[in-house]
């Protein structure tokens, strides 16, 4: 696969997201912490992007780390959270290989970090960086692309408009199932204007492989990096998950 989250795609990834409810996700990720560890007070965020979750459990009160391997997303995570005076530590390796010989309360990993662990031995070793980084007790919550549902409401093609004052951008995005691998294949184009200058298009592709997991297949991989699973949600409810869900959630334990 091709490298993802390229320059290009990172200086317009805040534009593209600019409907996600960043505070809505932070306020219910908090509240997860606060049901199952409630004392915690340090967290880190395997895949934070540009760190908007970060600065916001940051207001919180949370000592936070974020790590990414896109240099660009950390360089646009950075200038934001110092230009408002937050001390928040960020890091750009790839989460199968970091080792910050350091241990925290919470591991967190948002937004499909973990779909984009897209074999198994990727995400046994997501899964062991999360071991290693926490403390003994602390919990590891990360949400992923969930099987019953992906099976049942199949990716299709979507076209995404969006501006800002400088400029406008389309982004195409086309989808590939594949039974063998439970991955999607999901295909980015995205097509970038000036407002000043439209006659000017600047053109990224990108294909993202995103795998979607089943409940069997990751409660052994749970088990096997010995983990206990405490509880799985639909993303931002309480509820268990079904045929309708997309967007799964589970908190384990570290044993």
């Amino acid at each position: 696969m091709e490298e993802v989250f390229n320059e290009n795609y990172s200086n317009i990834y805040d534009l593209i997201n600019k409907d996600k409810d960043y505070q809505k996700e932070t306020n219910y990720i908090n509240e997860l912490i606060q049901n199952h560890r409630k004392n915690a007070k340090s967290i880190l965020d395997l895949g934070c992007g540009t760190g908007i979750h970060d600065e916001l459990l940051y207001d919180k009160g949370y000592e936070m780390c974020g790590v990414d391997m896109s240099p660009k997303m950390l360089q646009i995570a950075k200038k934001r959270i110092r230009s408002r005076g937050k001390k928040i530590d960020l890091v750009c390796s790839d989460i199968t290989k970091l080792d910050l010989n350091k241990k925290y309360d919470v591991v967190i990993s948002l937004f499909h970090v973990m779909s984009y662990q897209n074999n198994n031995e990727k995400i046994l070793k997501a899964f062991s960086t999360a071991k290693k980084h926490l403390k003994a007790n602390g919990i590891f919550i990360f949400d992923f692309w969930y099987g019953p549902g992906v099976i049942s409401d199949k990716p299709f093609t979507r076209i995404k408009r969006v501006e800002n004052e400088n400029i406008k951008c389309l982004r195409l995005s086309e989808s590939t199932m594949c039974s063998e691998t439970n991955c999607v294949d999901v295909s980015f184009e995205m097509y970038v204007s000036s407002k000043t200058n439209d006659s000017k298009v600047d053109i990224t592709k990108e294909t993202h492989r995103m795998r979607y997991f089943f409940d069997p297949e990751l409660k052994l991989i749970s088990d096997l990096s010995e983990f206990k699973l405490m509880k799985r949600y639909k993303w931002l409810t309480f509820d268990k998950p079904d045929f309708s869900t997309w967007n799964a959630v589970w908190i384990l334990e570290n044993k």
